[in-house]
């Protein structure tokens, strides 16, 4: 389908229903649109990496971002990146925290 409404595709994450993910993709390009209502979080998500490039998006809300042995604030309207590889880790400051994330390649656990 090439038209995803604004409310359609949201799934739950790891059965959690405070966080929902809508994932967009084709051959080559990823995006997933991630909803947090579950903050402001208590302590960081455990640290994770990946083999894929990420780029996000801080559309709602604000966080701490964490990769590798540094930390920042980020608001919504400010982004970034990830390296292959890298470990990070997000905290939510508030209660509700919207991203979106891109991937490459595309992230087939997610399909």
């Amino acid at each position: 389908m090439e038209v995803i409404k604004a409310d359609d595709g949201f799934q739950p994450v790891n059965s959690n229903p405070d966080i929902q993910r809508k994932v967009i993709y084709l051959n080559d390009l990823m995006v997933t649109i991630i909803d947090f209502h579950n903050g402001p979080m208590e302590k960081p998500d455990p640290f994770h990496h990946h083999p894929h490039e990420q780029i996000t998006y801080v559309v709602t809300g604000s966080l701490l971002f964490f990769i590798e042995d540094r930390q920042y604030t980020l608001h919504a309207g400010d982004s970034f990146k990830v390296a292959s590889n890298l470990k990070h880790s997000i905290q939510t400051l508030t209660e509700h925290v919207r991203l979106i994330d891109s991937f490459s390649p595309i992230r087939k656990e997610f399909l």
